[in-house]
């Protein structure tokens, strides 16, 4: 079992256009809406792969309404948290040539003890046994930047692996604390964490090596349309594969995360799988979650100890 703690989620309603033209009327030519935010994004894809799964969030107004019956439809197993507030709406341009614009709501106002029921949720999850525990995406306002290390420390207590995907000061929060299985930033998160430009493999890896000498036992970098770098205390690798024209890129890193928790083997297969699995999603419209048929791990090879020197635009 995954249990995946996303605590400001959404629908995410996406729409096709073929050029988006700024200050102009644009009309779509599909329309798509999925329930969104990372670890819900991360739980849909584990579960379409046969994964035991549960997403935890709070759930409200006529948009958490909404985000529950279509999990639900997914197959996907829910745990809500009922609070004041309402579910977001998040809006996401896709245009023909793959460019995506994405706007995302603020989300709801959580109460300190509407928080602490989500912690407490998850305790109680976490009480029946999962392989690990993922904290992933934005704080909602009104939740402390300490909620994710206060999620680790309930995965502690109960000896659960913790993987954390998030950015801002909720990461550099829960990084400075160190203990965590995995940490996945993509590289501008990174650069913005460490306060450094990321030009080479060499800068990632030295970034992440600041990452794990607190405490942390990975870092799953991605990169984009340039794959991905995992690195631990002694190693590090590459994956990637020949290049795709994206239909598009939302929910495409969680999905990559998806992959290397769904992956029992050594780290480099892991890694192989994460980004086979973010390749198949930036192939399906809107945050459509992928299935087993999507997924091409034979195009995607992996490279132990890169080149430092490369330039990270040079991965390919």
């Amino acid at each position: 079992m995954i249990i995946t703690v996303t605590p400001n989620p959404s629908i995410d309603r996406a729409f096709d256009l073929d050029v988006l033209r700024l200050g102009e009327v644009n009309r779509a030519e599909n329309t798509h809406f999925d329930p969104g935010g990372k670890g819900i994004n991360i739980a849909r894809a584990l579960a379409n792969n046969g994964i035991a799964t549960t997403a935890l969030f709070p759930s409200g107004g006529p948009d958490g309404e909404l985000l529950m019956q279509t999990l639900a439809g997914q197959g996907v197993l829910a745990r809500p948290v009922p609070i004041g507030g309402a579910v977001r709406s998040n809006i996401t341009l896709v245009e023909g040539n793959g460019s995506t614009t994405k706007v995302n709501a603020p989300g709801p106002v959580l109460t300190t003890a509407e928080a602490d029921s989500l912690l407490a949720a998850a305790d109680s999850l976490l009480a029946a046994g999962a392989s690990w525990l993922v904290g992933a995406g934005s704080l909602p306002s009104g939740v402390r930047e300490d909620f994710y290390q206060q999620l680790a420390g309930i995965a502690r207590r109960h000896g659960t692996r913790f993987a954390l995907d998030t950015s801002g000061p909720a990461l550099a929060a829960a990084v400075g604390d160190g203990d965590l299985a995995v940490v996945k930033p993509n590289e501008d998160e990174l650069a913005e964490l460490l306060g450094v430009e990321l030009s080479t493999v060499g800068d990632v890896i030295d970034g992440a090596h600041r990452l794990i000498a607190n405490g942390i036992d990975s870092v799953l970098v991605s990169l984009g349309a340039n794959g991905a770098l995992l690195v631990t205390a002694g190693r590090a690798w590459w994956a990637g594969g020949p290049p795709l024209v994206p239909l598009s890129t939302v929910g495409a890193g969680d999905t990559t995360l998806a992959g290397y928790l769904a992956t029992t083997g050594d780290p480099p297969e892991c890694l192989r799988t994460a980004v086979a699995w973010g390749r198949a999603a930036v192939l399906l419209p809107g945050s459509a979650a992928l299935s087993p048929q999507h997924v091409d791990v034979s195009a995607v090879r992996v490279i132990a100890d890169p080149d430092p020197r490369l330039a990270l635009k040079e991965l390919t």
